[in-house]
């Protein structure tokens, strides 16, 4: 049974029938896709609409129509139908060229075969099995966003989203765990009887509500239950989902948006000339028409007998308004339709150029450039702003743990001779077996620390090896690697598992961890996860001594408004550096405490309407009074050739803006790194501001004081004028 309600959707799921019982409701939903802009019954019309909106096209048109009349006509029709067809049958060939690729790529991916089924055919309601290293992408197999019922892995699945988000860490999915005891058998499977309910299909790629009812219990569905069209399985054997979008639902085609006519900065100019030159014409033909009215009155009048005028011709006004027309059509060699020509070539050439140049191969994937259409080519000489991510981007996104303060005491800082002297020998994790041996530290202190048996150290340690999303995976013995969803997560676990807090696997319900040769098992009791807003993520686990501890980390400038006072003493110590840092702290929580707090937790999960606030608001009444561990320090090189790079795009007059999450510090040493910011430059100001007159206040106000400071006033007057700031 299927039925829309609000924002909601209601399905129940009763066995082998689904598939019929969605037929019925869904026969017009298909799982094809579609991103070509023509089919053979549209492509004339459209096409002819879009070439039409060209100024110079439509003036031929209407001057076509004009020379089918015979009393202002003084050329044949075809001297302008013909030309005109010529220019609208060469756009039109090479439109059609384009949108055929699109209608190939479309074939070749909705007749994928799927379980003995065509990629086309899959419906809403069917439950499908995939593999390992398979897609659910738009270029093999599956095309469907589905709800995960169970994995042959208990531990959690990573997933590759690099199509569906265009990030390229893997993203942990779980199942839910009432689900895992159909395992792979087809029959309970096919038996399976539940209720889901979820949201209406949209775009946003990072939230999805819905719940399970079955066997008489509720139970939330999130995204992290949710396969995305556009993802890849990794490091799962098998997997079996029930599909819950097809086709255009899906949330990547609901991003995607339908094709449009995209006109270029060269298109809108030839327009604005071509209309300049339509004036100039009607002018002339104007000044043309009045001359010859004027002659007419006062000498053709009088020479009928010589000149007769035609029957049709009352008044020297009326032959001056033909006269007008006649004009308009004899001069219209004036209107340059060979331009537009002449333009389709050189974009046709310019595509076959970039697709042809060496120097824009890329050789480690033996891909060459592809100009994917033939319109919008010069588009590219016309940049002006470039906006840039940091991470990733700019850096190698390869995170390298060199410091850390913990209970105010900083270890790390040989990495600093190391770097520069070259003699400071690395820590020798030799005594531990399952140390990752490319790991490198230069601090033989904190090994002393963690060796003694220090509570706070062990404390530190643990929290990062508990405190994550990292999956692991052991296909020889005492060989662990570490997927995370993050580097940054990466680096932390391996940390801990050098100093010897070794994350050694998981499930839905467990955490195990070998503490100093000695194996552990926590029991994982919530994920309170990280977001942009709140910045920070938290664990909460009961240890093996029946404690319920809170482990969180996360940004300094969010994770101190969250400390008990008594750690006031240690905040500065935690953030110094300009590396990327994070703050790691604690808490124990009360049984009963906890218990109460579960049951809001529950609640809020269970909650259809305006879930995301109230998870937040759960989440803040447990995450107050934590006590700081310490802090980790983490380094991000640079990518090879950036600062070459950035400068060169600034002798291109292109102004380049990098958005990044860092404190104000860290930030401003990578635009200096990066050449962003450079040595001669005078004036250099923060603005802090959530809003555009707050912004706008403060460089009034820079504006007015760098009158009676060195700062050049025609710096700021810059700054006004280049990035829309007006005073």
């Amino acid at each position: 049974l299927f039925r829309a309600e609000e924002d909601l959707r209601v399905w129940e799921v009763e066995g082998s029938f689904v598939p019929l019982i969605i037929l019925v409701f869904f026969h017009s939903q298909s799982n094809a896709i579609k991103t070509s802009k023509y089919n053979i019954f549209n492509f004339l019309p459209l096409n002819l609409f879009e070439q039409f909106q060209r100024l110079a096209n439509a003036y031929f048109l209407i001057l076509s129509i004009f020379q089918l009349i015979p009393q202002i006509s003084s050329l044949a029709w075809y001297t302008t139908v013909i030309p005109l067809m010529v220019v609208l049958s060469m756009t039109a060939v090479k439109d059609a060229i384009d949108d055929l690729k699109r209608h190939q790529n479309d074939n070749h991916v909705n007749n994928r075969s799927v379980l003995e089924k065509k990629w086309m055919n899959i419906q809403v309601g069917d439950i499908i099995k995939l593999e390992n290293n398979q897609p659910v992408t738009v270029s093999t197999s599956l095309g469907s966003d589905f709800f995960s019922f169970w994995f042959e892995w208990e531990q959690g699945n990573p997933f590759s989203t690099s199509a569906a988000t265009a990030e390229t860490n893997l993203k942990v999915k779980q199942a839910i765990s009432v689900t895992s005891e159909m395992e792979n058998n087809l029959q309970l499977l096919s038996a399976f009887n539940g209720e889901m309910r979820y949201e209406s299909p949209n775009n946003k790629l990072d939230k999805f509500t819905g719940i399970l009812t079955y066997k008489g219990n509720s139970y939330f569905l999130d995204q992290d239950k949710l396969l995305l069209r556009g993802c890849v399985i990794r490091n799962t054997d098998w997997c079996y989902g029930l599909v819950i979008y097809t086709g255009p639902d899906t949330k990547l085609m609901q991003n995607t948006g339908k094709s449009s006519f995209k006109r270029t900065h060269m298109d809108h100019l030839m327009n604005v000339l071509v209309l300049w030159i339509f004036l100039f014409l009607g002018s002339i033909c104007f000044i043309l028409a009045i001359g010859h009215g004027i002659w007419e009155s006062r000498t053709g009048y009088y020479f009928q007998n010589f000149l007769p005028w035609k029957e049709y011709v009352s008044s020297s006004f009326v032959s001056a308004t033909f006269i007008f027309w006649s004009y308009f059509i004899i001069l219209n060699t004036m209107v340059p339709i060979s331009l537009y020509v002449s333009v389709e070539i050189i974009r046709l050439g310019n595509s076959c150029y970039i697709n042809w140049d060496r120097k824009m191969f890329y050789t480690p994937k033996n891909a060459p450039a592809q100009a994917r259409t033939t319109t919008l080519n010069e588009e590219l000489g016309q940049v002006k702003y470039v906006f840039s991510d940091k991470t990733g981007t700019l850096t190698q996104n390869i995170m390298i743990f060199n410091k850390c303060s913990i209970n105010g005491t900083l270890y790390g800082m040989h990495f600093v001779l190391a770097y520069v002297f070259q003699t400071t020998e690395k820590v020798n994790f030799s005594y531990n077996k399952l140390a990752d041996p490319k790991f490198s530290f230069y601090d033989m202190t904190l090994v002393e620390a963690v060796k003694k048996g220090d509570r706070r150290v062990h404390l530190f340690f643990l929290s990062l090896s508990l405190c994550h999303t990292v999956m692991s995976e052991e296909k020889v013995k005492g060989e662990l690697v570490y997927q995370a969803q993050s580097p940054d997560e990466g680096a932390l676990v391996t940390a801990a598992r050098n100093f010897g807090f070794v994350f050694r696997s998981r499930t839905s319900e467990i955490i195990v961890v070998v503490e100093m040769g000695k194996t552990k098992v926590y029991q994982l009791l919530a994920i309170l996860d990280f977001s942009n807003v709140r910045k920070r993520m938290s664990v909460i686990v009961r240890t093996p001594e029946n404690r319920v501890m809170l482990f969180c980390k996360g940004a300094d400038t969010t994770l101190c408004q969250l400390l008990h006072p008594s750690c006031s003493a240690l905040r500065d110590v935690a953030g110094e550096g300009s590396l990327r840092t994070l703050m790691v702290a604690y808490r124990e929580l009360d049984n009963s405490f906890f218990c109460a707090w579960s049951r809001k937790h529950s609640e809020a999960c269970l909650s259809l309407v305006n879930r995301e606030n109230k998870m937040l608001n759960v989440y803040e009444e447990i995450e107050k009074d934590l006590m700081l561990l310490g802090a980790t320090a983490i380094e991000d090189k640079l990518q090879d050739g950036v600062p070459e790079t950035i400068i060169t795009l600034n002798k291109a007059k292109i102004k380049m803006w990098v958005l990044t999450g860092d404190k104000q510090e860290t930030a401003v040493n990578i635009a200096y790194a990066c050449n962003i910011f450079d040595n001669g430059m005078d004036g250099m100001f923060c603005v802090d501001g959530s809003d555009a007159e707050t912004i706008r206040q403060e460089l009034r106000y820079r504006w007015e004081s760098c009158h009676s400071a060195s700062l050049d006033p025609r710096f700021l007057t810059h700054l006004f004028t280049q990035y829309g700031f007006l005073l």
